[in-house]
């Protein structure tokens, strides 16, 4: 009895682990035989076989997938056309991936003739032969939606149309997002990095969407989840591996801030000029000025000078909606250089705007014919838009030369120069220029109080242009100059100090540059008398043994001085090589001597005395023979 309850036992136990089933044995001989090895065997024989059978179960056990999408779709894009902004060379790249991958994969959708969709499900994850590029199959397809709907907003600013297109092709990306999140999360295939990835980057997408479907509420959530899931991430991933995430969460910022500046976070709003003038937002500043239209009424006119102009130019507009957030955001900036980028983008957004307006005063023929007669609104709004381009360029300037000023006094360099009394000059003189093109603004070259008040601002910057000129000439030992033009700054700062100006900082610079000129004037002084001094008598310096004079011997053969030079090795005797001397470059000349010259008697020779001889005829016979006219020899 004992023998056949342990066989049955045993056997059971057995029938379990090789897969047998026991009870369907009607054999009862069967059963005994089997309970016999195993009463022999006992526990010695059975264990060993649980072990081995356990261990070749953990061997075929699937292992688990890995796909670091952020790292993966990063590199794509910055090897196939997205460091050029070239989405369709990128859109194209994917659909060859995608090619080769679904004839690698064994995942045909269909023959050359007929389509048959086919996408990648659990059931290909699970598979035996399961590897980590059937992930790559619903990424690609949504990274290439995603650059198609990228190209289409390029192509949206000429096409408005495509707006549609571009929302069509977002929807897409997201629906093959949530698919590559599903089979990560259901298949249970996928490691824990590879789920989070695909969440962070699923949200995202859908982020972008909802953006661009201007639901901004449910954007920012969306952001802000793959914002969440890509810090945690960074956190737990080693130092070399953070570098990607670090830089999708930076570019996740200023999406977030404009979606809560739209749903109302006034702050956000000088975040995002600030991160526009950074370089960090592109083509964002429209869509601000579009939401604050939409929440406070479109601006239709403004007033400058005690005259109120219709704003008909849809630029216009948007440039004098965005430049209140712009100006507010130089005086938040934290840096000189960031207030200097903020300043250049606005002067970039002003050059369009007068370029749009210039260009409807071309093609409309009555605002051309009224700019002709009179000055009209259009006209106006024009010399408007090119005050502020102007007193935009000179508050750059002044930023320009508060960061000259600051790195000449702590002895820094900027873009590898020391900077100079030179520069400092030139700069002054470009803001001399700008106020000289404030005062021909059409329109207002007959107005008093402008005109004055542009003849004040100039009067003071001339005396900061004066009193770098006058460094120029010190260090030029040109003495005389430096204080005259000192006394020339001196004089226009006082007149300036006397005036009534409103720029209260420029008010402190003056009377900061006011006590620099005396002191200025002290040192000059100094200088030049120092100068005077090092003039000795020239008995002195001959009869010194120390003088050394620059002149070689040959120029200084009558003057004996003691000169130790003379027999070193290098004497100062002669200028090698010799200085050139100018001379006529084709020399006239001029024969003065023939006139006083004697040139000898050639008749006898030539011939001409003779016939002289012969000439003489009937009469010269006559006298010979009378003996007349004969010489005497």
């Amino acid at each position: 009895m004992c023998l056949v309850t342990k066989s049955h036992i045993n056997t059971t136990n057995f029938g379990s682990v090789c897969g047998v089933d026991v009870s369907c044995c009607q054999c009862h001989s069967h059963k005994l035989s089997v309970a016999m090895v195993v009463s022999e065997g006992d526990s010695g024989d059975a264990k060993p076989i649980a072990s081995e059978e356990t261990a070749k179960e953990d061997v075929k056990s699937p292992r688990l997938l890995t796909l670091e999408i952020l790292r993966i779709t990063k590199d794509a894009q910055q090897q196939h056309g997205l460091r050029h902004a070239d989405f369709q060379r990128y859109r194209g790249y994917c659909s060859r991936r995608l090619r080769r991958l679904r004839k690698v994969l064994k995942i045909p959708q269909g023959d050359r003739r007929h389509y048959r969709r086919r996408d990648v499900t659990t059931v290909h994850l699970t598979a035996a032969a399961a590897e980590n590029r059937l992930l790559c199959v619903p990424l690609l397809q949504a990274e290439r939606a995603w650059a198609h709907a990228m190209q289409l907003r390029q192509e949206a600013n000429t096409e408005p149309r495509k707006k549609f297109h571009l929302v069509s092709r977002l929807k897409k990306a997201c629906a093959h997002a949530q698919t590559l999140l599903q089979l990560c999360e259901q298949s249970g295939m996928c490691d824990a990095r590879t789920q989070l990835e695909a969440g962070a980057y699923a949200a995202w997408l859908s982020g972008a969407l909802l953006v661009e479907l201007q639901q901004w509420r449910p954007a920012a959530e969306s952001l802000h989840r793959a914002q969440l899931v890509l810090e945690k991430l960074c956190a737990a991933l080693p130092e070399d591996e953070r570098l990607v995430y670090r830089q999708k969460v930076e570019e996740l910022k200023p999406s977030l801030r404009f979606c809560a500046y739209n749903i109302g976070d006034e702050s956000a709003a000088g975040d995002l000029v600030a991160m526009r003038g950074q370089g960090l937002i592109e083509n964002l500043d429209s869509l601000m000025a579009q939401a604050k239209e939409s929440r406070s009424g479109v601006m239709h006119e403004v007033e400058w000078r005690g005259r109120r102009v219709t704003v008909r130019p849809e630029k216009v507009r948007l440039f004098l909606i965005a430049l209140q957030d712009f100006d507010k955001s130089v005086v938040n900036a934290d840096t000189v250089q960031a207030k200097i980028d903020i300043l250049e983008n606005i002067l970039m957004d002003s050059k369009d705007a007068i370029s749009a307006l210039k260009d409807e005063i071309k093609s409309d023929p009555k605002l051309k014919t009224a700019s002709e007669t009179q000055m009209s609104s259009v006209n106006y709004l024009l010399s408007y838009l090119m005050y502020l381009r102007l007193m935009r360029t000179i508050d750059r300037n002044n930023l320009l030369v508060q960061q000259a000023e600051e790195a000449r006094k702590n002895n820094i360099q900027i873009d590898g120069k020391k900077v100079r009394p030179h520069d400092l000059t030139r700069l002054y003189e470009i803001i001399l220029q700008n106020f000289t093109e404030l005062q021909q603004l059409p329109g207002f070259e007959s107005d008093a109080a402008y005109q004055q008040e542009i003849e004040i601002q100039t009067k003071a910057y001339r005396a900061f242009r004066c009193y770098y000129i006058a460094q120029v000439l010190t260090t030029l030992r040109r003495f005389r100059e430096a204080l005259a033009m000192l006394e020339r700054c001196s004089n226009y700062t006082v007149e300036s100090l006397g005036s009534k100006l409103a720029d209260k900082q420029l008010v402190e610079k003056l009377q900061v540059l006011k006590k620099d000129i005396e002191s200025c004037k002290f040192e000059v002084h100094a200088d030049s008398v120092l100068e005077d001094d090092d003039d000795q008598d020239e008995d002195t310096k001959f009869t010194s043994g120390k003088y050394k004079d620059k002149k070689p011997l040959v120029d200084r053969l009558d003057e004996y001085r003691e000169d130790t030079q003379v027999l070193t090795k290098n004497p100062n005797i002669y200028k090698m090589p010799p200085s050139m001397d100018a001379i006529p470059c084709k020399p006239l000349f001029f024969d003065l001597a023939c006139n006083f010259v004697e040139f000898p008697n050639l008749d006898d020779k030539t011939g001409a005395a003779d016939s002289k001889k012969q000439g003489a005829g009937l009469t010269g016979l006559v006298k010979g023979f009378l003996g007349w006219g004969k010489s005497d020899k």
